[in-house]
């Protein structure tokens, strides 16, 4: 049978433990896709730890009774069926068809737990085209399932095997370079996004491309900061494997009741009640940036009218997404907070109408621009939007008027792959934001007035003057230098004459 170390492990042992075994039987398979796999592994392998563990408190309490402890068993948050678990798995391991096994007994979860866990698996363990030819094929799963069985999960508690879960999800977006955008956002940046939302007790949060569920989780954290374990999940993501893993993920964390769809939000949003659009308290994303063929054919006809204020070009769907995070943010009261690429603040045309019209409705409370490199999809510098629709008419900050600019651009730490957006970064800006405050180079609070006298162009730097003066040059030191400088030069040309004549060159 199978031995694993039974240990209690801390955060960090954990991560190292989890990231060297997934990545040590990576071979030849691209990051970005044999992630799917190694998390689904991790996933198998966790519900099979809890499963026993739970098999085992079950036994001290209906002793041998196996059938009894059965029926209790299937009455739990899931249930592993016979021929399922990881121990089976292990068991397999020298069969030439492994791979068929694997689907097979994801299959057999998937059909006992047909309301949480219905199509989870999206991976094929059997796949010549992605895993390669048979031998190699084998050798790559009999070495994830050998380094996973090394490891007990049955005593880390749900968040830090979250945890866990997020940093591999991290550590494969860095190795998969431009595709990583789409399953998760740097975490410093997405608890920024989290924080800026400020969700409260019993909020209803949603994030409308929520690739692997990190930034809806974190703000669900920010809820939990309170003291409060009152609020709802929701969100929609458009790749398959990427709504798989947020699936898991949620679970992963405890957060079974989530609500997670996957579709075309812009062009099909499924989080959807009565016919109507679903209202949410917080609205949080990091939409792709300027999406093409986004879908604005269809958005005049829009069936839930979204684009009333304009349809974005067709060929940007930034626009998009920020209508669709406004329309679905409850009116009067929700919040939204969104990455966006610089252009959203002054490109003109469509997008600039529906910038207007934003600005006119007051309901653009904070534009913060942050330093560039801080992904590794992208090397251009990012925007956040806070949106308040507390400040349309008739919301209880209507009086508020202006638009508070904070020019984050230098806030970062210089790292070795991209630039790092420190814990003390946060600090200062989320500072900045909850107090309004005006500070010389770095923010300011800007008027309805200004804002039209500038064509509604929300572009940081015409508002935060980040001019630094040029020290003076100082004319005789330089002077004094060069003539310091002058023998050495003649020393050296002498020298050059020298060796020149040596090798025969006049």
């Amino acid at each position: 049978t199978l031995m694993s170390t039974h240990k209690k492990y801390s955060q960090e042992e954990l991560n190292k433990t989890l990231w060297s075994a997934a990545d040590s039987s990576r071979s030849s398979v691209d990051a970005g896709v044999y992630k799917d796999y190694a998390l689904t592994m991790l996933f198998v392998k966790y519900l099979s730890d809890l499963n026993k563990k739970r098999h085992d408190e079950y036994k001290v309490r209906f002793g041998t009774d196996e059938k009894r402890i059965e029926e209790k068993m299937k009455l739990d948050r899931f249930y592993l069926p016979p021929k399922s678990s990881f121990d089976y798995l292990y068991s397999k391991i020298e069969e030439d068809n492994i791979g068929e096994e694997i689907n097979k007994a994801l299959h057999r979860i998937e059909d006992s737990n047909k309301e949480k866990l219905d199509g989870i698996f999206s991976v094929d363990f059997n796949s010549e085209s992605i895993l390669g030819k048979l031998e190699q094929r084998n050798k790559m799963l009999r070495h994830l399932i050998q380094d996973f069985a090394k490891i007990d999960l049955t005593d880390a508690g749900d968040d830090v095997i979250g945890n866990a879960y997020m940093y591999m999800i991290e550590r494969f977006g860095a190795d998969a370079g431009k595709k990583a955008g789409e399953f998760f956002t740097v975490r410093n940046v997405a608890k920024l996004v989290a924080m800026l939302a400020e969700p409260k007790e019993g909020a209803r949060i949603s994030d409308p491309a929520c690739g692997s569920g990190g930034l809806l989780l974190l703000a669900g954290e920010e809820v939990e900061k309170l003291g409060s374990k009152n609020y709802a999940l929701y969100g929609q993501e458009s790749t398959g494997s990427t709504f798989q893993l947020a699936r898991m993920n949620m679970f992963l964390h405890g957060k079974d009741s989530a609500r997670l769809e996957w579709g075309d939000t812009l062009n099909n949003p499924l989080l959807v009640e009565n016919d109507q659009l679903m209202h949410f308290d917080i609205v949080v994303a990091n939409p792709p940036f300027s999406l093409k063929k986004w879908g604005a054919e269809h958005a005049e006809s829009d069936k839930y009218n979204r684009f009333w204020r304009g349809v974005p070009p067709k060929d940007k769907g930034d626009f998009a997404f920020i209508t669709h995070m406004v329309e679905t943010a409850k009116p009067k009261t929700g919040r939204v907070a969104v990455i966006v690429p610089h252009g959203v603040l002054f490109r003109s045309g469509a997008e600039g109408k529906i910038r207007e019209q934003m600005l006119k409705e007051n309901i653009i409370d904070t534009v913060i621009g942050l330093p560039a490199g801080l992904f590794q999809t992208t090397g251009i510098p990012v925007a956040i939007l806070v949106i308040d629709r507390s400040r349309e008419k008739g919301g209880a900050n209507e009086k508020k008027k202006d638009v508070l600019f904070i020019e984050a651009s230098k806030e970062f730490k210089q790292a070795k792959a991209q630039n790092i957006l420190t814990e003390e970064n946060i600090v200062k800006i989320l500072d900045t934001y909850k107090k309004r405050k005006d500070v010389v180079k770095f923010s300011r609070k800007v008027d309805f007035a200004e804002i039209q006298e500038n064509d509604f162009n929300l572009n940081i730097t015409r508002y935060v003057d980040t001019f630094e003066e040029e020290a003076p040059v100082d004319i005789k030191a330089n002077l004094k230098e060069l003539s310091a400088l002058e023998p050495e030069l003649q020393k050296l040309e002498k020298q050059m004459v020298e060796y020149l004549k040596e090798l025969g060159i006049k």
